[in-house]
C-alpha cells in the first residue's frame, strides 16, 4: 500500500476500474472500426505484437525525425534515374538542367554481326598465314563501279538477301552501297571516305584467302584517300568504265601507282553497257575492250618509258579482268576457258586461255586456232568474239527477248534453274538471276588477285626499301621483312576514322610486324619524330582492335603480321599518319618512322572560318582539329590576321570538310569567306645581292645565292624520273648528259626541296680552299633550312617554289637561329670559316608546279 502515494501523500497508483474500462472501450472501438458489427476481438499473443505487416499500417512507435512525409525522387521515378539538385537561376532558361542525350546519326550501321557464309573464327586464323592473305585497293575515276564491285562480293559472303526483299518502295530498286556509310555519300551517290572490308574468298580450285579491300573514292577531289590507301596495300586494281574509258582521275592514279612501284591489275567493268546501250556488235564491242586496255598500258609507258612488259596489262597474261559489277558477273579468261573445261573434259583451261585474245583466229569448220585472218566465207573469226563476246550476247536476247515458256528450255540447256514466279520478274531484275548463274561466283576475281597481287611477306621487302626511314639491317627490319608475329610489334598508320559519337578516332594501318592486341603499352611516333628529335612522340595503350568491315566492326584479341587493322585508344597525338612500336625495343635499338604519305595533288582552295557566336571559339577549334584528322590533306592553320584558314582540294572537299565541321564535330552554326586559291612563287632570274647567314660567335658564315632552274628539271624530279636516292653518281650523270651541267657541278647536288619530290635544287657550289669535311658536317642542317625555305614561300607563305633574295633571306634566318655544331664551339678558330665572301651555295629554283 505505502507504493500507492508518495512522500507527500498524493495517490500515484493505478485505479483498477478505470484502467479496465479504458481497456474495454478501447477494445470494443477497434471492433466497430474494423468490422460493421461488434465481435469479440482474438486473442493476440507476444509473438504476433512482434510480427510487422508490410501490407497494412503498423502500430510500431516512430520516432520523429524518422518520419517520412513525402516520397523520395527514387521512390517516385526508380533506381536507375539520376536525381540533380540546383539552386535558382544557376543555369539559363535556355540551357536545360538535364541535357538530352545526343544522338548523331551521320553513318549507317549494322545493329549485330550480319551473318555471313563463312566462319569468322576461320577468318581470324586465316590471318595467322600471310601468304594466303591479299591486301588490295579498288581505285578509279567517278561512278565506274567500285562500291558496286563490292556489294558484288559482300553480296557473295553475306547472308543479307532477306533484308534486301524487305525494302518497299524507292529503296527497292536503290543500289546497296554497302560501303558508303557516311549521310553525305548517300544523299550525293559518291564515295566520301575509303571504305575497307575485310573478306574471306575462294579461289576456282576452292582454296580460301583473306582478302583485305578498300573501296576508295572516284572523284578526283578526293584522291588523298587513294594515297592514303595505296601505302597500306600490297596492289591495285583499277576499274574503268568500258564505255568512258580512261579519265582524268584514273589517269592520275595509274601514274601515282607506277611512281610508287604498286603492282596492279585491270577490271574493265560495265560489259552490259556495250550490249544494252551502245547496242555494239561483238566486232566492234571487242575492239572498244582492246582500245581501253592500250589506254591503260600507254599511260604506264609514258610514265617510266622502257618499263615495257613487266608492268604490261593484258588479259592473255591473266591480269585484266571483265565484270559487270550491276549484273553481279566477272571472269578472265581462265575462269571462261574453265566453263568450257567443265562441259568438255578434253578441253585444257590454261591452253584455250591463251588463244582467247589477240589476233588469233577460230575456223568452226576445221576447228583449228590461227593467226592469219581467213577470209569472211570461211566464218572464221577471232577466238575472243567466238568463245566470249557471242555467247554472252546471245545470252543477253534470250533473256530479254523471249517469253517464259520458250525461255525455260534454254536456260534449262545451260544449266540455269529459276522459280516460276522468277521468270515473271522484270527483265533487268530476270537477266541479273540468269547471269549469276550462268557464271558463278567471282572466283575469276579472286584468281586473278592471287596471281598478280603480292602476299604481304612477299611485298614486304619492297616496301620497306620505299617507305621506312630506319636501316634495313637491323632486328626490326628482318621482322617486318618476314611478317614475323614473335617478332615487336610495328603498326602503320595513314588514316583515321571517326567513332559513332564523333568524339575521337579509331587509327586503321598495317600490321608489319608482331601482333596487336588489346591493351597493349605502345609508342606513338608522329611524322616529326627522329631519333635526334623524340618530341613528336607520345605513350599510349590500345584500346580494342578491330577488323574493319565498314558498317560494323569485328572485336578480336589479336592481329598478327600482314594484316589491316582498327585500333582504338591512340589517336590522341596522331593527326595525319603515324607508327606505333612498342615502349622499348630489342638490343635498345633506334625507332625509325615510315615516310608521311605522298599525295599527287595538293590543298589549293582555301576559306576562313569563324564562329558567329564567339563564345563557341574553342568548341570550333576542336572541330578544325577534328577535320585534320579525318581528311588526309585538308590543312588548317591561322595567319597572322588572326583568321582561322582551311586548305582543300575542291569545291566539293570543301562542302564535305565544312558540313562535318558544323553537325559532326562542332555542331555549330559558323561564317566562311569567300574561297580563294593558293598563290604560286618562283625565281625568274639570278639573285641581285649574296644572302648570307652567320653564326652568333661571328665566325663561321654560310652565303646563298639562288637561280632559275632549266626548262624540264622540274618536271623530271617531279614524276620520278631522277631522285636522290639514286645516288650521287647517277644524279651527275643525268644532268650531265640530259642538261650539259658540268660534271662536278652535277655530283654536288645536295637534295631537292621542299620534299624528295620537290621542284628545287640545293647544290654546293664553295670553292676548293673551303675545307670540305667541315661542310659536309652540318650538310643536314643546311638541307634542313633549305627544306624549310622552300616550303614556306616568303611572300604569301605559300608552299610553292620561292622567290630570289627574300627566300635566301629567310634561310639565312632560319641557318642563324639553329643550334649548328660550329655555332656551338665546336670550331673555335675564325680561320675556320666554312665559306668565305667569295664562295658560296647556290639554289636553284624551280618553276611554279601548275595546279591540278
Amino acid at each position: 500500500m505505502d507504493d500507492l502515494y508518495d512522500e507527500f501523500g498524493n495517490f500515484i497508483g493505478e485505479d483498477a476500474d478505470a484502467s479496465e474500462e479504458e481497456s474495454q472501450h478501447g477494445v470494443d472501438a477497434g471492433a466497430y472500426l474494423d468490422d460493421d458489427y461488434p465481435e469479440e476481438a482474438p486473442e493476440t499473443t507476444g509473438q504476433e505484437l512482434m510480427e510487422v505487416d508490410d501490407d497494412g499500417p503498423s502500430n510500431a512507435v516512430i520516432l520523429h525525425e524518422d518520419k517520412q512525409y513525402y516520397p523520395t525522387a527514387q521512390q517516385v521515378y526508380g533506381a536507375d534515374v539520376e536525381t540533380l539538385v540546383q539552386e535558382e537561376d544557376a543555369q539559363p532558361l535556355s540551357q536545360p538542367i538535364i541535357a538530352p542525350v545526343e544522338v548523331k546519326k551521320f553513318s549507317v550501321e549494322e545493329v549485330d554481326l550480319p551473318p555471313v557464309y563463312f566462319d569468322r573464327r576461320f577468318m581470324a586464323d586465316l590471318m595467322n598465314f600471310p601468304d594466303q592473305i591479299r591486301n588490295i585497293a579498288l581505285a578509279g575515276h567517278l561512278h565506274h563501279g567500285k562500291t558496286a564491285l563490292m556489294d558484288m562480293l559482300v553480296l557473295e559472303t553475306h547472308n543479307i538477301a532477306d533484308r534486301l526483299e524487305k525494302r518497299t518502295g524507292k529503296k527497292r530498286d536503290e543500289q546497296l552501297r554497302y560501303t558508303d556509310t557516311h549521310v553525305m555519300e548517300r544523299d550525293r551517290g559518291l564515295s566520301v571516305k575509303a571504305a575497307p572490308m575485310s573478306l574471306v574468298l575462294q579461289s576456282t580450285k576452292g582454296k580460301s584467302h583473306l582478302f583485305n579491300i578498300i573501296d576508295t573514292p572516284g572523284h578526283v577531289n578526293f584522291v588523298d584517300e587513294v594515297a592514303a590507301s595505296l601505302r597500306l596495300v600490297d596492289g591495285l586494281a583499277l576499274v574503268v568504265d568500258v564505255v568512258e574509258g580512261v579519265q582524268v582521275n584514273t589517269e592520275q592514279i595509274i601514274k601515282h601507282a607506277v611512281l610508287e612501284n604498286i603492282p596492279m591489275t585491270l577490271i574493265i567493268n560495265k560489259m552490259d553497257r556495250l550490249i544494252l546501250e551502245l547496242r555494239l556488235p561483238p566486232s566492234d564491242a571487242y575492239f572498244k575492250l582492246r582500245h581501253v586496255v592500250e589506254e591503260v598500258n600507254t599511260i604506264i609507258e609514258n610514265t617510266i618509258p622502257g618499263s615495257g612488259e613487266s608492268k604490261r596489262l593484258s588479259p592473255e597474261k591473266g591480269n585484266v579482268l571483265f565484270a559487270c559489277s550491276e549484273m553481279g558477273w566477272c571472269f578472265t579468261l581462265e575462269s571462261f576457258a574453265k566453263m568450257y573445261a567443265d562441259s568438255f573434259p578434253s578441253v585444257i583451261t590454261d591452253e584455250l586461255a591463251k588463244r582467247l585474245w589477240g589476233d588469233i583466229f577460230f575456223n568452226p569448220k576445221k576447228r583449228t586456232f590461227s593467226r592469219k585472218a581467213l577470209s569472211s566465207e570461211q566464218g572464221a573469226k577471232r577466238s575472243f568474239i567466238h568463245f566470249v563476246l557471242e555467247p554472252i550476247y546471245k545470252v543477253f536476247s534470250h533473256t530479254i527477248s523471249q517469253s517464259p515458256e520458250e525461255l525455260k528450255p534454254i536456260l534449262a540447256s545451260l544449266g540455269i534453274r529459276l522459280k516460276p514466279s522468277q521468270y515473271r520478274m522484270d527483265a533487268k531484275i530476270l537477266l541479273k538471276l540468269v547471269c549469276e548463274q550462268f557464271f558463278g561466283p567471282s572466283t575469276g576475281f579472286v584468281d586473278m588477285i592471287v596471281k598478280h597481287i603480292p602476299s604481304p611477306i612477299e611485298a614486304a621487302e619492297a616496301k620497306l626499301e620505299r617507305y621506312y626511314t630506319g636501316p634495313l639491317d637491323t632486328k626490326v627490319a628482318e621482322s617486318m621483312k618476314k611478317c614475323d608475329q614473335d617478332g615487336p610489334l610495328v603498326i602503320h598508320v595513314t588514316k583515321l576514322f571517326n567513332t559513332v559519337d564523333a568524339k575521337s578516332f579509331y587509327s586503321f594501318g598495317r600490321v608489319m610486324s608482331g601482333i596487336a592486341r588489346p591493351g597493349a603499352q605502345v609508342r606513338v611516333l608522329g611524322e616529326g619524330y627522329s631519333v635526334d628529335d623524340e618530341e613528336d612522340m607520345v605513350m599510349a595503350t590500345i584500346g580494342s582492335v578491330y577488323i574493319a568491315e565498314t558498317r560494323y566492326n569485328v572485336e578480336t584479341d589479336g592481329i598478327p603480321a600482314g594484316s589491316l587493322a582498327l585500333l582504338s585508344g591512340i589517336d590522341n597525338s596522331i593527326v595525319k599518319s603515324a607508327t606505333v612500336i612498342p615502349p622499348k625495343l630489342e638490343d635498345d635499338e633506334d625507332a625509325y618512322i615510315f615516310k608521311p604519305v605522298s599525295h599527287f595533288t595538293e590543298s589549293v582552295l582555301k576559306v576562313a572560318v569563324e564562329p558567329i557566336n564567339p563564345s563557341e571559339l574553342p568548341k570550333m577549334l576542336d572541330g578544325l582539329r577534328k577535320i585534320n584528322k579525318s581528311y588526309p590533306l585538308v590543312t588548317t592553320k591561322v595567319e597572322e590576321s588572326g583568321e582561322h584558314i582551311v586548305l582543300g582540294t575542291g569545291e566539293l572537299y570543301m562542302d564535305c570538310v565544312l558540313h562535318d565541321l558544323r553537325r559532326l564535330y562542332a555542331d555549330m552554326e559558323i561564317k566562311v569567306s569567300d574561297p580563294v586559291t593558293r598563290f604560286c612563287e618562283t625565281v625568274d632570274e639570278m639573285s641581285a645581292t649574296k644572302c648570307y647567314a652567320e653564326t652568333p660567335n661571328k665566325r663561321n658564315k654560310i652565303t646563298m645565292i639562288a637561280e632559275p632552274l632549266d626548262d624540264g628539271i622540274a618536271e623530271d624530279i617531279e614524276s620520278s624520273r631522277i631522285n636522290m636516292r639514286d645516288g650521287a653518281r647517277k644524279v651527275g650523270k643525268f644532268f650531265q648528259d640530259k642538261y650539259g651541267w658540268d660534271l662536278l657541278a652535277a655530283r654536288s647536288i645536295w637534295a631537292f626541296g621542299p620534299d624528295e619530290m620537290g621542284p628545287n635544287i640545293l647544290q654546293d657550289d664553295t670553292l676548293a680552299e673551303v675545307d670540305k669535311t667541315l661542310l659536309r658536317s652540318v650538310r643536314e642542317t643546311i638541307r634542313q633550312g633549305f627544306s624549310w625555305a622552300t616550303r614556306e614561300g616568303p611572300l604569301c607563305e605559300e608552299r610553292k617554289s620561292p622567290s630570289i633574295s627574300f627566300t635566301l633571306f629567310y634561310f639565312a634566318a632560319f641557318l642563324s637561329k639553329t643550334s649548328l655544331p660550329y655555332a656551338s664551339g665546336a670550331f673555335h678558330n675564325s680561320k675556320e670559316e666554312l665559306a668565305v665572301s667569295s664562295s658560296c651555295a647556290r639554289a636553284r629554283i624551280g618553276p611554279p608546279t601548275p595546279f591540278r
